[in-house]
């Protein structure tokens, strides 16, 4: 077996649900009203379930020592989830689950190959191979697909 396999599995599982929790919070819009609430909604309850998971593992909390080291801009991951979530709360409606997350992915395709390419924010360096660009254009090729009129 790969000992990468339970990375790919959970990569894969993270992926699967994404479009369960774009109709979700699209259904929960209809009743609560705006996307941004429906987000704020979404980030609450996501915050009560990793704190019981935090909770039942007994994973200690940070040492504010540990936390005090960081700068400012590595706490802006939680709000560009925000963007995400409202992002797909606004669109998906409108456009479709389906190419909501397919313009979804290739923004992350094309932001990651960036990422790995020059191996910022911390990252390992993978570069842009001919191979990953091809494999990102193919993944605009399919949004393409998904977003074409019949």
């Amino acid at each position: 077996m790969d000992p990468r396999s339970i990375f790919l599995l959970a990569a894969l599982i993270g992926g699967a649900v994404l479009p369960v929790q774009v109709a979700l919070n699209s259904l929960l819009k209809i009743y609560v009203g705006q996307p941004m609430q429906v987000t704020f909604i979404s980030y609450l309850a996501g915050t009560f379930a990793s704190l019981s998971i935090c909770f039942l593992a007994q994973y200690p909390l940070p040492a504010l020592t540990s936390l005090a080291q960081t700068s400012w801009w590595m706490w802006v991951g939680g709000c560009l989830g925000t963007v995400y979530v409202w992002s797909t709360i606004f669109a998906a409606p409108k456009i479709g689950a389906a190419l909501t997350l397919g313009l979804t992915i290739a923004g992350q395709m094309i932001a990651a190959l960036f990422l790995d390419h020059f191996g910022v924010i911390g990252l390992t360096k993978y570069p842009a191979s001919p191979l990953r660009i091809a494999g990102t254009v193919f993944v605009i090729i399919g949004v393409s697909f998904i977003a074409a009129k019949k």
